[in-house]
């Protein structure tokens, strides 16, 4: 009998140290699973809210750009296909950071890549403007490029810099409201469309950091 107790004693331990054993193996399993699974769930999450962000500044960015150069031209007032009105959000600016960011690709936050963009805009390199990809021209009745790259090369080099400035500025975060001594000083009752002047010896310039 003191046996039989002996024995069902020591199985009774060895069960429990088992039972004990496996509860904990399970425990550390899912603890393991779930630390695997947690930093890539984060960084779709920091991803996807990171793509939302760029998006919604690519979008509004150009208000941005205007608050820092107010006398710089609107150009918004192209005749959409959809609406047959003028479509007031589709700005000189606007256009300018879609050909920078979806037509050619390249990074907003980089002074270097904005003076490529507008040394496009000059004639300077060898990505000349092409109608067809140009930002606007599918959605308004007249294709703005000729007028934006008229625009941008009657701009001096002290306003292009400017520009390339502010453009910088709403794409790094530092969006204060320092107003950029920008583009053309006029007085009040200005017209958005300037006199436009052909483009000047040294342009080529503008690609120098």
């Amino acid at each position: 009998m003191k046996k039989l107790k002996l024995t069902l004693s020591f199985l009774l331990v060895t069960l429990s140290v088992a039972i004990f054993t496996l509860l904990s193996w399970v425990l550390e399993s899912g603890e393991l699973s779930l630390s695997a699974l947690e930093p890539s769930q984060v960084a779709n999450i920091q991803l996807a809210q990171q793509s939302e962000t760029q998006q919604i500044r690519v979008q509004d960015a150009w208000k941005l750009v205007y608050e820092k150069l107010p006398d710089l031209p609107m150009e918004n007032n192209y005749i959409s296909k959809e609406t047959g009105k003028a479509d007031p959000n589709n700005t000189l600016v606007s256009r300018l950071i879609r050909y920078h960011v979806f037509v050619k690709g390249r990074p907003p936050n980089f002074r270097f890549d904005w003076k490529l963009s507008l040394a496009d805009y000059l004639g300077a390199t060898p990505d000349y403007l092409v109608e067809s990809v140009y930002p606007g021209g599918d959605v308004l009745r007249e294709n703005p490029m000729e007028r934006d790259r008229a625009i941008i090369q009657s701009l001096n080099r002290v306003q292009r810099d400017a520009l390339v400035q502010a453009l910088v500025d709403v794409f790094t975060g530092n969006t204060g409201s320092a107003r950029t001594p920008a583009a053309r000083e006029q007085p009040e009752g200005r017209s958005n469309s300037p006199s436009i002047t052909q483009p000047q010896p040294g342009d080529a310039q503008l690609l120098i950091p």
